[in-house]
């Protein structure tokens, strides 16, 4: 029931001693461990270690994104790369970062290439299963809380990121349909587009599902937190692939940081899969209480079992105790009862943003932390400082949900090692004026596009108006974001 994602890379300088890594596996309270290897080889390493201590092993397979080959097949074949509605090929751009190398999945090379490497894996004795992963186009959409990362906005599908236009699909897709789809005003509002880049994926896992099958092996998969969600943002419509197990990754901290955003994917992902797939649930793994809170919105809404991402993060020996202790409660508590003891019996996912109150309260520290460091920004002794240096200082805090979090990122902004001493007066005016005192008049919805939604609120005291924008990618709260209007808040500056 209990798994982590694992690399393993073993260094001549720096040796791995399997043996224990693999008992503190099992000691955390783990039944099985989602190996990355590189070689078939490296997977006969480390397999009878693993289980020697208890551990089931899965392979963790990155298949259309090229991890160890990667090189030569772009020298070999730049063909096979996915290209975007611009006409730019990977082979050439980067998207998001140097590993993005998606193969384009409806070429034969391409599914015959993957086939091949995948019974390689599937001839490794003891290798129980094949876990897929970055099985997908690009992702159109990133996570919400990614952007900030990247200096982008994704509040719909932009030509740049919007892959799935190889000449071979393109023609694929006019010979069954009539029409090239770059000849639409917005290829993005086609749903019969959508669906044939989907079906591109599904046709394809489900032939390496039938590899795997025919090794006796499980199939399995990492895909994004639901179908509906992934089908959009990826265009994985995973709740058609032949899966025997699905690791969704649920990861709260990329799109809404509630742990209802796990309830809410567990709901649709028991309603929306294969009725022949297990549902576990793909969680980040946390050095603290958020960790059991999270486990416990995914196993109390049917999720079978859990992996998490990784084992490395649970770095306190109590926290790992406490892991192990909470795997034991619930493997008792399932084994007396054929069904979920603490369901929570919910079938329907609320997808109304304003009834989620965790994150409306992380709404409110943020138009209070901006309103605070607004005020801060008008004080005489900051007058004077480059308001660029003041926008650099306060990206990262900006970005925080809780006071307290705010505060130890403006220190860490001007402490040693990697903050700058210098900036201690401007930490000290920011932290001295902040205040989560605000006074919010009412949301008005001042727009709609898509899956998002574009509210406006107004914070009393300054007349500072916000934006704030709900993303409802899948049917469900996804994401969200908050960000003052310029001029009200420069005209806020300039008056105090």
């Amino acid at each position: 029931m209990f798994w982590t994602w694992w690399n393993y890379r073993p260094n001549p300088n720096r040796p791995v001693n399997l043996d224990s890594v693999f008992r503190v596996m099992k000691e955390t309270g783990l039944d099985g461990v989602i190996l990355n290897a590189r070689s078939p080889e490296e997977y006969r390493e480390t397999i009878p270690i693993a289980n020697k201590n208890g551990l089931e092993v899965y392979a963790w397979w990155w298949g259309l994104n090229l991890e160890h080959d990667r090189d030569s097949i772009l020298k070999a074949h730049p063909d096979w790369f996915q290209v975007n509605r611009l006409g730019q090929s990977l082979a050439h751009t980067k998207a998001y970062v140097d590993y993005y190398k998606f193969l384009c999945p409806a070429l034969p090379e391409v599914r015959e290439y993957l086939k091949d490497k995948i019974r390689k894996l599937c001839e490794v004795d003891g290798l129980n299963a094949i876990v897929i992963d970055y099985t997908r186009f690009v992702d159109v959409i990133l996570p919400t809380t990614l952007w900030s990362r990247y200096g982008i906005v994704q509040d719909r599908e932009y030509p740049e990121w919007d892959y799935g236009y190889h000449p071979y699909l393109i023609e694929k897709f006019r010979q069954k349909h009539g029409y090239d789809p770059r000849t639409l005003d917005d290829p993005s509002t086609d749903n019969v587009w959508l669906q044939f880049r989907c079906d591109q994926v599904t046709e394809l896992v489900n032939e390496l599902s039938e590899v795997v099958h025919s090794y006796g092996k499980k199939m399995s998969a990492s895909p994004f937190p639901t179908p509906a969600m992934s089908r959009r943002m990826v265009r994985q419509d995973w709740g058609k692939w032949n899966l025997d197990i699905v690791f969704p990754m649920i990861y709260k901290n990329f799109y809404t940081y509630d742990v209802s955003f796990i309830s809410d994917c567990t709901i649709e992902n028991v309603k929306t899969a294969n009725r022949k797939t297990t549902v576990f649930a793909g969680l980040t793994a946390f050095n603290g209480s958020e960790m059991f809170e999270s486990m416990d919105a995914a196993l109390n809404n049917g999720a079978e079992g859990i992996c998490i991402f990784t084992i490395g993060s649970l770095r306190d020996p109590e926290v790992r105790a406490k892991f192990k202790t909470y795997t034991d409660s619930v493997r008792t508590a399932r084994a007396k009862s054929k069904v979920n003891p603490s369901s929570t019996g919910i079938t329907a996912v609320d997808t109304n943003p304003f009834n989620k109150t965790v994150i409306m309260g992380f709404i409110h520290h943020r138009i209070a932390a901006y309103t605070s460091v607004a005020k801060a920004a008008s004080l005489p002794e900051l007058r004077n400082i480059d308001r660029a240096t003041i926008e650099s200082l306060t990206k990262n805090p900006l970005q925080a949900n809780t006071a307290e979090d705010f505060i130890s990122r403006l220190k860490a902004a001007a402490s040693p090692p990697r903050g700058n001493p210098e900036l201690q007066p401007i930490v000290d005016a920011m932290i001295n004026h902040f205040s989560p005192d605000i006074n919010l008049g009412q949301y008005r919805l001042d727009r709609e596009f898509g899956t998002t939604k574009y509210y406006q609120v107004v914070e009393q005291n300054s007349g500072i108006v916000f934006h704030v924008d709900f993303y409802l990618y899948g049917d469900l709260v996804s994401g969200w974001n908050v960000e003052p209007q310029a001029e009200s808040y420069e005209a806020y500056i300039k008056k105090q």
